[in-house]
């Protein structure tokens, strides 16, 4: 029997459309399925780039020191954005490159290659005009001035700026992509890496500011500490080495005003130092003439610049970076420090500016200071000796006046007794001799590293307690004090002596006190006289027993005499020992 399905009833070519349709619906089907995979493919390649621009963006800020910032960028570019080749250039003051961070070349290569880049040619463009700049072939861009012998071949080139705000730190430079050029979506993931570097950046120099800062206050404290406790002889010579070791400079001179219309480099360290030392130069349009009548620090890219003013340095060192900074102090400016660099080196930051500045004015301050101590301690050594002057015309000088007239009343033969009398007079000039050489030692003093003598530990005594009293007490001493007086006598004598005119200082109210040491026959005998109220029923008494009790101990004697109104009288007596 025929077959009578609907199959059998169609034609062999009215079947060929249908199966050409399900064909291209397959063939739709793979397309859609590759693209997916493309799609996918890309999803995972964008999610994986997107993952190392987290992780590096976690590692460039981990860094706080700015060396270790730079080198973390460029490595992370590199691998971020699969180039053979990277580098970040940081610009300095002047806008040229002053540092020059790169990665892919062997360090062989690198010699080979020689100088580093200057930031001319296509990476200045960057520095002139801070936008991205993509090229398939950098040879064929104008501003490409070419490689110089032994340089890798470079075709693929990305370049961004790094710069937060308004402020560019540098620039990032990228070569040699692994895909032949560099895509819309590396340049905005390297400005993505950038603008995070650029914070990295700005808080390493930050910290690494701060950590300066604090230097330079420790150097300032140091400085003004040594100034007010020491002889400051040598102080602008100590000012000179702490700034040229803060400042990282290769010279420093300290210059100070000589004559009427002239400098003169009174301290130099550092490179020059020998021949810029004593240097005299004209004060007329130097740098250091605008430092001082400006009063504000100065800082230049070098010696020879814009503004035309001579700079010493030069006459000696080749220019290079300077800074001057005035010695300003509460009044006029006393002088000036000029920091220098030697060529080639980078300009002084404004942050380096102010922080040395700060510590000239701190050095100046100290100065001033310490010039304040010198001259309140002339001052207070003239007081003395116009003291002492006067104890010698009101004690010593009428002594040997009314001496004189003695003598002169002897010799005419008109005294009665005349050999007691100038037995008198001996002794009266035995005893203004013992004042006088007593005045002598006063004002000399015991020299400077010498140990101090038993005058010299008594007169301590003497001094410290006078200044409790309206009227210093007098001392006089007699007799080979110093060579029989053993350190244990004088341990005790310190002490009576301390307890008695201290005694004498709280209670007597006496305007008149003398103290006398005499050494003589084996005995040491220290008197001490006062017209002071006299002691009084006094309910205590334990330093004047203390005082007896030394004396006894020692094989000695205490007396004592008071009357009111009248004064005291103390005597005190040891065997020399």
């Amino acid at each position: 029997m025929p077959d009578q399905s609907p199959a059998a009833e169609v034609a062999p070519d009215q079947r060929i459309p249908a199966a050409s349709g399900q064909l291209d619906a397959a063939l739709r089907i793979d397309e859609l399925l590759e693209q997916l995979l493309n799609r996918i493919g890309e999803v995972v390649a964008a999610r994986e780039r997107l993952r190392k621009l987290l992780s590096a963006n976690r590692s460039i800020l981990s860094e706080l020191s700015l060396p270790a910032v730079l080198r973390r960028v460029v490595e992370c570019a590199c691998d971020l954005l699969g180039a053979r080749y990277a580098a970040l250039g940081v610009i300095g003051s002047d806008g040229n490159l002053e540092q020059f961070i790169h990665t892919g070349m062997s360090a062989d290569r690198v010699a080979a290659v020689g100088a580093l880049p200057q930031g001319k040619g296509l990476l200045g463009a960057l520095i002139t005009d801070p936008r991205p700049i993509s090229l398939a072939d950098l040879r064929s861009d104008p501003r490409a001035g070419g490689f110089p012998p032994h340089h890798p071949d470079m075709r693929s080139f990305l370049g961004v700026p790094i710069r937060l705000r308004d402020e560019v730190y540098g620039n990032l430079y990228l070569t040699e992509s692994h895909t032949g050029e560099f895509t819309e979506e590396d340049t905005e993931l390297l400005i993505s890496l950038a603008g995070t570097a650029a914070i990295a950046i700005e808080n390493a120099r930050l910290f690494q500011d701060s950590r300066r800062r604090q230097d330079w206050l420790q150097a300032s404290t140091e400085i003004t500490r040594r100034l007010m406790t020491e002889d400051d002889s040598a102080a602008l010579g100590d000012i000179a080495e702490q700034v040229k070791v803060m400042a990282d400079a290769d010279v420093v001179t300290v210059v100070l005003p000589h004559g009427l219309n002239q400098l003169r480099v009174e301290v130099a360290t550092g490179q020059g130092a020998a021949d810029l030392t004593g240097l005299v130069y004209d004060l007329d349009h130097t740098l250091s003439q605008a430092a001082i009548e400006t009063g504000e620090p100065i800082r230049l890219s070098g010696a020879s610049n814009s503004r035309n003013l001579r700079v010493h340095l030069a006459e000696v060192v080749k220019g290079g970076p300077v800074m001057a900074l005035p010695l300003s102090g509460s009044g006029a400016t006393r002088g000036v420090l000029v920091v220098g660099r030697l060529p080639g080196r980078s300009a002084f930051s404004l942050s380096e500016l102010d922080m040395a500045a700060t510590f000239a004015g701190h050095a100046a301050v100290a100065l001033e200071l310490s010039d304040a101590r010198a001259a309140a301690d002339r001052l207070s050594l003239l007081e003395e000796r116009d003291r002492i002057a006067r104890d010698l015309h009101d004690h010593v000088i009428q002594r040997l006046f009314a001496t004189g007239l003695t003598v002169q009343s002897v010799v005419a033969g008109r005294a009665p007794d005349s050999i007691a009398k100038l037995s008198r007079v001996v002794d009266d000039i035995d005893d203004t001799i013992r004042q006088i050489r007593t005045s002598i030692f006063a004002l000399h003093g015991a020299p400077a590293g010498v140990p101090s003598t038993v005058r010299a530990h008594l007169m301590g005594i003497v001094d410290a307690v006078a200044a409790t009293m309206d009227t210093p007490p007098r001392i006089k001493f007699a007799g080979p004090i110093e060579t029989l007086v053993s350190a244990t006598l004088l341990d005790n004598v310190q002490a009576v002596m301390r307890e008695a005119l201290t005694n004498i200082a709280r209670h007597s109210r006496a305007d008149n006190v003398e103290v006398e040491l005499t050494v003589a026959d084996g005995w040491l005998t220290l008197e001490l006289n006062d017209n002071g109220v006299g002691i009084g029923q006094a309910t205590r008494r334990s330093g004047l027993d203390n005082m007896r009790h030394r004396a006894e101990s020692l094989g000695g004697r205490f007396e004592l005499a008071s009357a009111p109104q009248k004064g005291t009288s103390l005597k005190w007596t040891a065997p020399l020992i």
